[in-house]
C-alpha cells in the first residue's frame, strides 16, 4: 500500500510502530478519500489568508494596473493585433508603446467578458492557489517531514502576500515554482527535462516582463556548478560539475533565444534595458524600493533570510553543494533591495529551507545533547512520518473543488458585498466623480498615475484619454519627473499643466496639490465628495501683459499666496501623493 519503507536509521517505536502495522493490515476507510490532504491545505492557504487576514477581492484590486491591462486585452481582441502605439493618453498619443504582457491581457480580457472583475480576481486567486500546491509538491519531494513542509509553505505564502494583486506578475510566481521543480528533477538525473525550459521561456516572455527571473536562477545554478568544479576533491566530481555547468549554460542560451519569440522581437529587450537604466523607478515607485521593516509583514522576510543563510551553510558543509549558497544569498540581496522581489525569494528559498530543517532535526535526534531535546526531535520526526504515510493516500480533493465553486458563486453573485465584492474600493478611487467627467468628454483631465489606471478602466470605452497612468516604462523618466514635480507642487507646476492645456484636475482630497489648488486664484473646486475633488480652470481676466501665462522669462510665476506650501521634501511628497503600485500589507 505504501510507497515508502521503514529505514533502519529511523526506527519507529511504541505507538508509531503499532499504527504502521495496523495500517498495513487494513484497508483505509473510503471516507478518507474525501478528507482534506496537505495538497488541499496548500490550495486553501492563500484563500484563507486573503479573506481572513486581508481584504479579500479588494486586496487583489488594490492596484489600478488591472484595469488598463484588461482594456489593453480588449483592444487586442478587437483589432486582432498587439498595439505598437499608445491608445490611452493624450500626452503621448501615438508614441511607441510595448504591451509586453499581451498574453495575460488577452486571456484576462476574455475572462472579464464572461463575468467582469469577479472572474479576473477569481482566476488570479486560483493561480495563487496552484502556485502553492506546486510548491508543496516540490517540498514533499525534497523533504519527508510534512510538518516542516507545511510550515515552510506557510512561510513562503505569508511572505508573498505583500504582492497579491490581480496582475500578470502572479504568473512569474507560478512559473518560478515550475522552473524550480524542473531544475530539482534535473539535479536528480533527469537532464532531458531541460528541453522544456525554452518553450517555458516563450510562454513566460509573453505573459510577464519578469521572464528574466529565469536567467537569474539559471545563472545561480551555473555559478554553483562552476564553484563545485573549482573546489572538487576528485576528478570524477570535477567532470560531473563541468558537465552540469555546460548543460545550464546551453540551456540559458536556448532560453535567451526563446525570449525573442514575442510580437516586438528584439525591441522588447532594448525597451526593458532602457527601463532598468532609469533610476526614477527605483527611487519613486514603492514596489521597487526596500521593504518597510517597521511593518509586521517584514518579520516573514527576516525569518526567511535567517533560515536561508542557515540552509545555504548546511548544504555547503554537509553536501559540498554551492548552488544553494549562490542562489539564496543572491535572492536574499534582491529581496532586501526591492520589496517586489520578496515573494520570489520566498518561493526560491523554500525548496532548500525544508530539507535543511529536516536534516538538522534528524541530526539533533542523534546528537549528544540533553535527553529531552533528543526525545522531542525524535517525536517530531515520528509524528511527521505517521502523518506523511496517511497523507500519501490518494484523495478526491473535494474540499478544494468545493472552495472554488463556493468562491465563484459568492463573488459573481449580484448580492456580493464586502470582501467578496470584486470592485475598486470607492473609498480609494474616484467612483462618484466619474459622472462629472463623463459629462465633459472633451475635458483634458490631470490625475495621478494610480487614478489614471482607474480612469482608463472606467472611461476608455467612452474614448476618454488620460494624462498619465501606471505604464512607467512607457512614459519614461523625464516625463515622470515632471509629473512628480506637479504632484509635489514644484514652483512651475501650473506652467506644466498649461503646456498640456489641462482644464480639469482630479485629485484625492488628501493630496498636497489639492490643498494648494484650493488657495489658487487660477482654479476653482467644482466637485468634492471627501474622496475626490475636481478643479476646473478659471479663465485669466488680467491684461495680457500682466497674465501669468505671458510673464517674462525668469519671472517667478507662482501665486504669491501659496509659495509657502511648496517647500516639501521631494521623496516624502512622492510617497504621499504617488501611490502607484504600493505593496499590499
Amino acid at each position: 500500500m505504501f510507497t515508502r519503507s521503514l529505514r533502519a536509521t529511523t526506527p519507529l517505536t511504541g505507538l508509531g510502530q503499532r499504527w504502521f502495522l495496523s495500517m498495513a493490515q487494513t484497508r483505509p476507510n473510503p471516507i478518507v478519500r474525501v478528507l482534506p490532504s496537505l495538497t488541499d491545505l496548500a490550495f486553501l492557504m492563500p484563500i484563507v489568508f486573503l479573506f481572513a487576514r486581508m481584504e479579500g477581492a479588494k486586496t487583489m484590486l488594490g492596484d489600478g494596473d488591472t484595469g488598463w491591462h484588461v482594456r489593453t486585452g480588449e483592444w487586442i481582441i478587437a483589432n486582432g493585433r498587439v498595439p505598437d502605439k499608445d491608445v490611452f493618453s493624450f500626452t503621448k498619443a501615438g508614441d511607441p508603446w510595448y504591451a509586453w504582457e499581451w498574453l495575460w491581457d488577452v486571456t484576462f480580457a476574455w475572462l472579464y467578458s464572461h463575468g467582469g472583475l469577479a472572474t479576473v480576481v477569481l482566476a488570479s486567486i486560483i493561480v495563487l492557489a496552484v502556485t502553492f500546491v506546486l510548491l508543496l509538491q516540490l517540498l514533499r519531494r525534497r523533504c519527508d517531514n510534512p510538518l516542516i513542509v507545511m510550515g515552510v509553505t506557510f512561510l513562503a505564502c505569508a511572505a508573498s502576500a505583500i504582492h497579491w494583486l490581480a496582475r500578470p506578475h502572479l504568473f512569474t510566481m507560478l512559473l518560478t515554482v515550475i522552473l524550480m521543480s524542473i531544475l530539482d528533477r534535473v539535479q536528480k538525473g533527469r537532464t532531458n527535462l531541460l528541453w522544456l525550459l525554452p518553450p517555458l521561456t516563450i510562454l513566460w516572455t509573453n505573459l510577464h516582463g519578469g521572464f528574466f527571473v529565469e536567467f537569474i536562477i539559471l545563472a545561480a545554478f551555473l555559478a554553483g556548478e562552476i564553484a563545485r568544479a573549482l573546489f572538487a576533491g576528485e576528478g570524477g566530481e570535477r567532470l560531473a560539475a563541468r558537465a552540469s555547468a555546460k548543460r545550464y549554460a546551453l540551456t540559458a542560451l536556448g532560453c535567451l533565444a526563446g525570449t525573442f519569440v514575442n510580437p516586438y522581437t528584439y525591441h522588447l529587450h532594448a525597451h526593458i534595458i532602457q527601463f532598468f537604466r532609469e533610476p526614477y523607478h527605483i527611487q519613486n515607485i514603492a514596489e521597487y524600493q526596500s521593504a518597510n521593516f517597521h511593518e509586521p509583514a517584514a518579520l516573514y522576510l527576516e525569518f526567511t533570510v535567517l533560515l536561508s543563510v542557515v540552509s545555504a551553510i548546511w548544504f555547503l558543509v554537509k553536501r559540498r553543494d554551492f548552488v544553494p549558497l549562490v542562489l539564496l544569498c543572491g535572492w536574499a540581496h534582491l529581496a532586501v533591495f526591492a520589496a517586489r522581489n520578496v515573494p520570489l525569494f520566498g518561493l526560491v528559498a523554500a525548496p532548500y529551507i525544508a530539507p535543511a530543517m529536516a536534516e538538522m532535526l534528524e541530526a539533533l535526534a542523534e546528537a549528544r545533547v540533553a535527553l529531552w531535546v533528543r526525545r522531542t526531535a525524535a517525536s517530531f520526526r515520528e509524528i511527521g512520518f505517521e502523518f506523511s504515510e496517511t497523507d500519501r493516500l490518494w484523495r478526491l480533493h473535494v474540499v478544494s473543488i468545493a472552495a472554488v465553486v463556493a468562491l465563484a458563486l459568492l463573488m459573481t453573485s449580484p448580492a456580493a458585498t464586502g470582501k467578496l465584492k470584486a470592485e475598486y474600493d470607492p473609498q480609494r478611487y474616484p467612483e462618484k466623480a466619474l459622472n462629472l467627467l463623463l459629462a465633459n468628454p472633451q475635458a483634458r483631465v490631470f490625475a495621478d498615475d494610480e487614478w489614471g489606471d482607474y480612469l482608463i478602466y472606467k472611461l476608455s470605452p467612452y474614448n476618454h484619454k488620460v494624462f498619465v497612468d501606471g505604464r512607467d516604462d512607457f512614459y519614461g523618466e523625464k516625463f515622470e519627473e515632471k509629473y512628480l514635480d506637479v504632484m509635489t507642487v514644484h514652483y512651475d507646476w501650473e506652467q506644466y499643466l498649461r503646456q498640456y492645456r489641462i482644464d480639469t484636475v482630479l485629485l484625492s482630497t488628501k493630496s498636497a496639490l489639492a490643498t494648494v489648488m484650493k488657495e489658487s486664484g487660477h482654479w476653482r473646486a467644482v466637485y468634492d465628495d471627501t474622496v475626490a475633488i475636481v478643479f476646473a480652470s478659471v479663465p485669466d481676466r488680467a491684461p495680457e501683459n500682466q497674465s501669468a501665462s505671458t510673464a517674462a522669462p525668469g519671472v517667478d510665476q507662482r501665486d504669491r499666496r501659496i509659495t509657502s506650501a511648496v517647500g516639501r521634501n521631494h521623496k516624502v511628497a512622492a510617497h504621499e501623493t504617488s501611490t502607484k503600485r504600493s505593496m499590499t500589507t
